[in-house]
């Protein structure tokens, strides 16, 4: 596990200071949020699936 944490392990302020545009910015911001957005909701399906499951 430690393995696949350092290879996550992202700069983000040296990606925002080598950008070609300020366009870039936004990007980096919604690529670091997308994760955490796909586990909030697989752990919110998960949850109304076995709710449901038990009525």
């Amino acid at each position: 596990m430690k393995f696949l944490a350092v290879l996550q392990e992202i700069d983000i302020n040296e990606k925002i200071n080598s950008a070609p545009d300020a366009n870039y910015g936004i990007g980096v911001f919604i690529g670091s949020m997308l994760p955490f957005v796909v586990l909030v909701a697989l752990a919110y399906f998960i949850y109304r699936y076995n709710k449901n499951k038990k009525e």
